[in-house]
Protein backbone atom coordinates (compact mmCIF):
# COMPACT_ATOMS: atom_id res chain seq x y z
CA UNK A 1 0.00 0.00 0.00
CA UNK A 2 1.26 3.46 -0.90
CA UNK A 3 0.63 6.25 1.61
CA UNK A 4 1.71 9.88 1.35
CA UNK A 5 1.65 12.24 4.33
CA UNK A 6 1.21 15.83 3.15
CA UNK A 7 2.66 18.02 5.89
CA UNK A 8 4.93 16.22 8.36
CA UNK A 9 4.45 18.47 11.38
CA UNK A 10 3.20 17.25 14.75
CA UNK A 11 0.09 15.40 13.57
CA UNK A 12 1.39 14.41 10.15
CA UNK A 13 4.65 13.21 11.66
CA UNK A 14 2.82 11.22 14.32
CA UNK A 15 0.62 9.50 11.73
CA UNK A 16 3.51 8.94 9.33
CA UNK A 17 5.84 7.45 11.93
CA UNK A 18 3.23 5.07 13.31
CA UNK A 19 2.13 3.92 9.84
CA UNK A 20 5.71 3.49 8.63
CA UNK A 21 6.64 1.49 11.73
CA UNK A 22 4.12 -1.24 10.88
CA UNK A 23 6.25 -2.18 7.87
CA UNK A 24 3.13 -2.99 5.88
CA UNK A 25 3.02 0.13 3.74
CA UNK A 26 5.27 2.39 1.71
CA UNK A 27 4.92 5.70 3.58
CA UNK A 28 6.29 8.86 2.00
CA UNK A 29 6.20 12.50 3.06
CA UNK A 30 5.55 15.65 1.08
CA UNK A 31 7.38 18.32 3.06
CA UNK A 32 9.63 21.33 2.68
CA UNK A 33 12.42 23.29 4.32
CA UNK A 34 14.05 22.02 7.48
CA UNK A 35 11.42 19.32 7.98
CA UNK A 36 12.15 17.90 4.53
CA UNK A 37 15.88 17.83 5.24
CA UNK A 38 15.34 16.18 8.62
CA UNK A 39 13.15 13.45 7.11
CA UNK A 40 15.69 12.76 4.39
CA UNK A 41 18.60 12.47 6.78
CA UNK A 42 16.99 11.02 9.92
CA UNK A 43 13.70 9.51 8.78
CA UNK A 44 10.45 9.52 10.73
CA UNK A 45 11.11 10.29 14.39
CA UNK A 46 8.54 10.02 17.15
CA UNK A 47 9.15 10.22 20.90
CA UNK A 48 6.31 8.41 22.61
CA UNK A 49 6.02 6.82 26.06
CA UNK A 50 9.64 7.75 26.77
CA UNK A 51 10.98 5.91 23.72
CA UNK A 52 12.24 7.17 20.38
CA UNK A 53 10.75 5.51 17.32
CA UNK A 54 12.84 6.07 14.18
CA UNK A 55 11.96 4.72 10.71
CA UNK A 56 13.46 5.54 7.29
CA UNK A 57 11.35 7.96 5.24
CA UNK A 58 11.05 8.78 1.55
CA UNK A 59 10.58 12.55 1.43
CA UNK A 60 10.26 15.16 -1.30
CA UNK A 61 8.82 18.61 -1.97
CA UNK A 62 7.47 17.46 -5.35
CA UNK A 63 4.35 15.27 -5.53
CA UNK A 64 5.37 13.92 -8.94
CA UNK A 65 8.18 12.05 -7.14
CA UNK A 66 5.68 9.64 -5.62
CA UNK A 67 2.94 9.10 -8.20
CA UNK A 68 -0.59 7.89 -7.48
CA UNK A 69 -1.18 6.83 -3.87
CA UNK A 70 -3.69 4.57 -2.16
CA UNK A 71 -4.01 6.97 0.78
CA UNK A 72 -3.14 10.67 1.02
CA UNK A 73 -3.20 12.13 4.54
CA UNK A 74 -3.42 15.93 4.50
CA UNK A 75 -2.00 17.35 7.73
CA UNK A 76 -1.08 20.91 6.78
CA UNK A 77 -2.51 24.07 8.34
CA UNK A 78 -5.82 25.00 6.75
CA UNK A 79 -4.60 28.34 5.42
CA UNK A 80 -1.82 26.57 3.49
CA UNK A 81 -4.06 24.18 1.58
CA UNK A 82 -5.60 26.47 -1.09
CA UNK A 83 -2.17 27.20 -2.56
CA UNK A 84 -0.99 23.62 -2.12
CA UNK A 85 -4.02 21.66 -3.32
CA UNK A 86 -3.46 21.95 -7.11
CA UNK A 87 0.05 20.49 -6.72
CA UNK A 88 -1.37 17.31 -5.13
CA UNK A 89 -3.00 16.05 -8.33
CA UNK A 90 -0.12 13.64 -9.19
CA UNK A 91 -0.93 11.78 -5.95
CA UNK A 92 -4.59 11.26 -6.77
CA UNK A 93 -6.05 8.39 -8.79
CA UNK A 94 -9.58 6.97 -9.14
CA UNK A 95 -9.23 4.85 -6.00
CA UNK A 96 -7.18 7.21 -3.82
CA UNK A 97 -8.56 7.97 -0.36
CA UNK A 98 -7.90 11.50 0.90
CA UNK A 99 -7.92 11.79 4.69
CA UNK A 100 -7.75 15.38 6.00
CA UNK A 101 -6.23 15.35 9.51
CA UNK A 102 -6.72 19.07 10.10
CA UNK A 103 -8.09 21.52 12.65
CA UNK A 104 -11.35 23.40 12.29
CA UNK A 105 -13.97 23.25 9.55
CA UNK A 106 -12.55 21.33 6.56
CA UNK A 107 -13.08 22.38 2.95
CA UNK A 108 -15.36 19.38 2.27
CA UNK A 109 -17.81 20.32 5.06
CA UNK A 110 -20.33 22.09 2.79
CA UNK A 111 -20.27 19.46 0.05
CA UNK A 112 -23.68 17.84 -0.49
CA UNK A 113 -25.14 19.86 2.41
CA UNK A 114 -28.35 21.60 1.30
CA UNK A 115 -28.38 24.03 4.24
CA UNK A 116 -25.12 25.56 2.96
CA UNK A 117 -26.19 25.70 -0.67
CA UNK A 118 -23.65 23.11 -1.80
CA UNK A 119 -21.13 25.94 -2.23
CA UNK A 120 -17.55 25.91 -0.89
CA UNK A 121 -16.92 28.03 2.20
CA UNK A 122 -14.94 31.11 1.20
CA UNK A 123 -13.29 31.22 4.63
CA UNK A 124 -11.56 27.87 4.12
CA UNK A 125 -11.71 27.34 0.34
CA UNK A 126 -11.64 30.74 -1.40
CA UNK A 127 -12.89 30.42 -4.95
CA UNK A 128 -13.39 26.67 -4.51
CA UNK A 129 -9.74 25.97 -5.38
CA UNK A 130 -9.42 22.96 -3.06
CA UNK A 131 -12.75 21.45 -4.12
CA UNK A 132 -11.67 21.76 -7.76
CA UNK A 133 -8.31 20.08 -7.13
CA UNK A 134 -9.41 17.24 -4.81
CA UNK A 135 -12.41 15.14 -5.93
CA UNK A 136 -15.12 15.22 -3.28
CA UNK A 137 -15.77 11.50 -3.56
CA UNK A 138 -12.16 10.73 -2.60
CA UNK A 139 -12.53 12.28 0.86
CA UNK A 140 -13.03 10.37 4.09
CA UNK A 141 -13.70 12.72 7.00
CA UNK A 142 -11.45 12.65 10.04
CA UNK A 143 -11.36 14.17 13.51
CA UNK A 144 -8.06 13.96 15.39
CA UNK A 145 -7.93 13.69 19.18
CA UNK A 146 -4.17 13.79 19.71
CA UNK A 147 -1.88 16.19 21.54
CA UNK A 148 1.57 16.36 19.98
CA UNK A 149 4.23 18.94 19.14
CA UNK A 150 7.56 19.19 17.34
CA UNK A 151 10.61 19.97 19.46
CA UNK A 152 12.72 20.39 16.32
CA UNK A 153 12.06 19.87 12.61
CA UNK A 154 11.01 16.28 11.99
CA UNK A 155 10.95 15.22 15.66
CA UNK A 156 7.45 14.67 17.03
CA UNK A 157 6.80 14.68 20.77
CA UNK A 158 3.60 12.82 21.61
CA UNK A 159 1.81 14.03 24.74
CA UNK A 160 -1.61 12.40 25.00
CA UNK A 161 -4.30 10.78 22.92
CA UNK A 162 -4.38 8.39 19.98
CA UNK A 163 -7.99 8.95 18.95
CA UNK A 164 -9.13 9.18 15.34
CA UNK A 165 -12.77 9.40 14.27
CA UNK A 166 -13.32 8.61 10.58
CA UNK A 167 -16.37 8.42 8.37
CA UNK A 168 -17.93 9.05 5.00
CA UNK A 169 -19.03 12.69 4.59
CA UNK A 170 -22.41 11.48 3.30
CA UNK A 171 -22.87 9.32 6.41
CA UNK A 172 -23.02 5.93 4.73
CA UNK A 173 -21.14 2.78 5.69
CA UNK A 174 -18.37 1.80 3.28
CA UNK A 175 -15.73 -0.86 2.78
CA UNK A 176 -13.02 1.73 2.35
CA UNK A 177 -13.71 3.23 5.79
CA UNK A 178 -13.67 -0.26 7.32
CA UNK A 179 -10.34 -1.00 5.61
CA UNK A 180 -8.90 2.36 6.67
CA UNK A 181 -10.00 1.80 10.27
CA UNK A 182 -8.21 -1.57 10.27
CA UNK A 183 -5.05 -0.01 8.86
CA UNK A 184 -5.00 2.78 11.46
CA UNK A 185 -5.75 0.43 14.35
CA UNK A 186 -2.84 -1.72 13.22
CA UNK A 187 -0.63 1.36 13.55
CA UNK A 188 -1.69 1.85 17.19
CA UNK A 189 -4.52 4.38 16.89
CA UNK A 190 -7.83 4.31 18.75
CA UNK A 191 -10.21 4.47 15.80
CA UNK A 192 -13.94 5.16 15.89
CA UNK A 193 -16.04 4.74 12.76
CA UNK A 194 -18.77 7.34 12.54
CA UNK A 195 -21.91 7.77 10.44
CA UNK A 196 -22.07 11.44 11.50
CA UNK A 197 -18.58 12.73 10.81
CA UNK A 198 -19.83 16.29 10.25
CA UNK A 199 -21.27 16.27 13.76
CA UNK A 200 -17.97 14.98 15.14
CA UNK A 201 -16.14 17.84 13.39
CA UNK A 202 -18.64 20.36 14.75
CA UNK A 203 -18.55 19.00 18.29
CA UNK A 204 -14.77 19.28 18.53
CA UNK A 205 -14.92 22.74 17.01
CA UNK A 206 -17.62 23.82 19.47
CA UNK A 207 -15.06 23.88 22.27
CA UNK A 208 -11.95 24.81 20.27
CA UNK A 209 -13.61 27.77 18.58
CA UNK A 210 -13.42 29.88 21.74
CA UNK A 211 -10.53 28.25 23.60
CA UNK A 212 -7.99 28.72 20.83
CA UNK A 213 -8.37 32.42 19.97
CA UNK A 214 -9.03 33.56 23.56
CA UNK A 215 -5.87 31.85 24.77
CA UNK A 216 -3.84 33.21 21.85
CA UNK A 217 -4.99 36.79 22.45
CA UNK A 218 -4.46 36.67 26.22
CA UNK A 219 -1.51 34.28 26.47
CA UNK A 220 -3.47 32.37 29.13
CA UNK A 221 -3.59 28.63 29.68
CA UNK A 222 -7.06 27.10 29.63
CA UNK A 223 -7.41 26.89 33.40
CA UNK A 224 -6.80 30.65 33.56
CA UNK A 225 -9.37 31.29 30.82
CA UNK A 226 -12.02 29.27 32.67
CA UNK A 227 -11.16 30.85 36.03
CA UNK A 228 -12.13 34.32 34.74
CA UNK A 229 -15.91 34.58 35.15
CA UNK A 230 -16.41 37.27 32.50
CA UNK A 231 -14.27 35.52 29.91
CA UNK A 232 -15.98 32.21 30.63
CA UNK A 233 -19.40 33.85 30.17
CA UNK A 234 -18.30 35.41 26.87
CA UNK A 235 -17.09 32.02 25.63
CA UNK A 236 -20.41 30.48 26.64
CA UNK A 237 -22.34 33.07 24.59
CA UNK A 238 -20.24 32.30 21.52
CA UNK A 239 -20.78 28.57 22.09
CA UNK A 240 -24.55 29.06 22.32
CA UNK A 241 -24.46 30.83 18.95
CA UNK A 242 -22.45 27.98 17.45
CA UNK A 243 -24.93 25.55 18.98
CA UNK A 244 -27.81 27.35 17.25
CA UNK A 245 -25.94 27.13 13.95
CA UNK A 246 -25.39 23.43 14.54
CA UNK A 247 -29.14 22.82 14.80
CA UNK A 248 -29.60 24.35 11.33
CA UNK A 249 -27.03 21.98 9.76
CA UNK A 250 -28.10 18.78 11.57
CA UNK A 251 -25.23 19.04 14.06
CA UNK A 252 -27.20 19.88 17.18
CA UNK A 253 -25.31 19.44 20.48
CA UNK A 254 -27.09 18.30 23.65
CA UNK A 255 -24.45 19.57 26.08
CA UNK A 256 -24.36 23.04 27.59
CA UNK A 257 -21.28 25.29 27.52
CA UNK A 258 -20.87 24.58 31.25
CA UNK A 259 -20.78 20.84 30.48
CA UNK A 260 -18.01 21.35 27.95
CA UNK A 261 -16.07 23.69 30.25
CA UNK A 262 -16.14 21.00 32.95
CA UNK A 263 -14.55 18.54 30.51
CA UNK A 264 -11.93 21.08 29.47
CA UNK A 265 -11.08 21.91 33.06
CA UNK A 266 -10.06 18.29 33.67
CA UNK A 267 -7.21 18.78 31.18
CA UNK A 268 -5.56 21.29 33.51
CA UNK A 269 -3.21 24.17 32.64
CA UNK A 270 -2.58 23.40 29.00
CA UNK A 271 -1.71 25.67 26.10
CA UNK A 272 -4.00 25.48 23.08
CA UNK A 273 -2.53 24.86 19.63
CA UNK A 274 -3.27 28.44 18.60
CA UNK A 275 -1.45 29.83 21.64
CA UNK A 276 1.52 27.60 20.81
CA UNK A 277 1.49 28.89 17.23
CA UNK A 278 1.30 32.51 18.40
CA UNK A 279 4.20 32.06 20.81
CA UNK A 280 6.27 30.46 18.03
CA UNK A 281 5.46 33.25 15.56
CA UNK A 282 3.49 30.92 13.25
CA UNK A 283 0.38 31.95 11.32
CA UNK A 284 -2.75 31.23 13.37
CA UNK A 285 -5.52 28.99 12.01
CA UNK A 286 -8.24 31.56 12.56
CA UNK A 287 -10.35 31.14 9.43
CA UNK A 288 -11.02 27.43 9.81
CA UNK A 289 -11.70 27.65 13.54
CA UNK A 290 -13.72 30.88 13.86
CA UNK A 291 -14.20 32.48 10.43
CA UNK A 292 -15.90 29.40 8.99
CA UNK A 293 -18.36 29.24 11.89
CA UNK A 294 -19.24 32.88 11.30
CA UNK A 295 -19.71 32.27 7.56
CA UNK A 296 -21.92 29.22 8.15
CA UNK A 297 -24.00 31.29 10.57
CA UNK A 298 -24.53 33.91 7.88
CA UNK A 299 -25.62 31.27 5.38
CA UNK A 300 -28.19 29.68 7.67
CA UNK A 301 -29.50 32.94 9.13
CA UNK A 302 -28.16 32.78 12.71
CA UNK A 303 -26.88 36.05 14.18
CA UNK A 304 -23.47 35.73 15.82
CA UNK A 305 -22.53 38.89 17.76
CA UNK A 306 -20.21 37.08 20.19
CA UNK A 307 -18.53 35.06 17.43
CA UNK A 308 -18.18 38.25 15.36
CA UNK A 309 -16.46 40.00 18.26
CA UNK A 310 -14.19 37.03 18.88
CA UNK A 311 -13.22 36.83 15.21
CA UNK A 312 -12.59 40.58 15.01
CA UNK A 313 -10.42 40.67 18.12
CA UNK A 314 -8.42 37.59 17.12
CA UNK A 315 -8.00 38.88 13.56
CA UNK A 316 -6.72 42.23 14.82
CA UNK A 317 -4.37 40.49 17.26
CA UNK A 318 -3.06 38.31 14.44
CA UNK A 319 -2.52 41.19 12.05
CA UNK A 320 -0.76 43.44 14.54
CA UNK A 321 1.60 40.58 15.47
CA UNK A 322 2.21 39.41 11.91
CA UNK A 323 0.36 36.13 12.51
CA UNK A 324 -2.61 36.59 10.17
CA UNK A 325 -2.65 38.02 6.63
Amino acid sequence: MKICIVGAGAIGGFLGARLAATGGAQVSALARGATLEALRTQGWRLRQDGKLLQVPAAASDDATSFGVQDLVVIAVKGHSLPALAPSLRPLLGPGTIVLPAMNGVPWWFSHALPALGYRPLESVDPGGVIAHAIPADSVVGCVVHVSASTSEPGLVEHATGRGLIIGEPRGNESERVAHLASLLRGAGFDVTRSNRIRFDVWYKLWGNMTANPVSAITGATMDQVLDDELVRQFCARAMLEAGAIGVRIDCGIDQTPADRHAITRKLGAFKTSMLQDAEAGRTIELDGIVGAVREIGQRVGVETPAIDALFGLARLFGRTHGLYP
